[in-house]
């Protein structure tokens, strides 16, 4: 299926008639791009499922109320975010652990998980962004991996750009230290 425009797709949404047709067509367009996000910020394979399920009926619930001042895909990047941080949330307060504690769990579940077929550099790096601050690191993922702009970040975190350019700065610094000491 070839990429259809976010307008035509909403069109499609929006009309009764073909509303199924469109939400068929939008996760077929953004579940690969959405799973990523989220399984970089939850870090394990079924937890990334779970959470891209709710991520989408999020998005078929609230699609109706999209008002277009960003892009569509910003809209989905948004709900990604926050349905990620709400399950890592959850997860430490159900396992009883802190922060820290949290990410250190993930990251022996991730060396375990066998859907993970990243290199020792990249176990390293993934390593690196788990002692990273939530907003750091998902700012550096969405540059560094994403490759999206300053602005759109931005608009997917609702911060000014200019705290975009320091987070990403800072987050960047701390990879760098980090993958040097270990």
């Amino acid at each position: 299926m070839n990429n259809t425009p976010d307008d035509e797709i909403l069109s499609l949404i929006l009309d009764d008639a073909t509303a199924n047709q469109g939400f068929r067509i939008l996760v077929s367009q953004n579940k690969e791009q959405l799973y990523w996000q989220i399984r970089k910020i939850v870090l394990v394979h079924d937890d990334t499922d779970d959470v891209l399920q709710n991520v989408f009926i999020k998005i078929f619930k609230g699609i109706k109320n999209f008002n277009g001042n960003s892009k569509l895909s910003t809209w989905m990047f948004r709900i990604a975010y926050n349905e990620s941080m709400t399950f890592l949330n959850r997860k430490a307060r159900n396992l009883q652990l802190s922060s820290q504690e949290l990410q250190d769990h993930l990251t022996e579940k991730l060396e375990a998980d066998v859907y993970y077929t990243g290199d020792e550099i990249e176990l390293a790096l993934q390593k690196a962004l788990i002692q990273l601050p939530d907003r750091q690191r998902e700012v550096f993922n969405l540059r560094y991996y994403d490759d999206l702009k300053f602005k759109e970040i931005a608009e997917i975190l609702d911060l000014t750009e200019g705290a975009v350019k320091s987070t990403y700065h800072i987050a960047a610094k701390k990879v760098e230290n980090y993958i040097k000491e270990h």
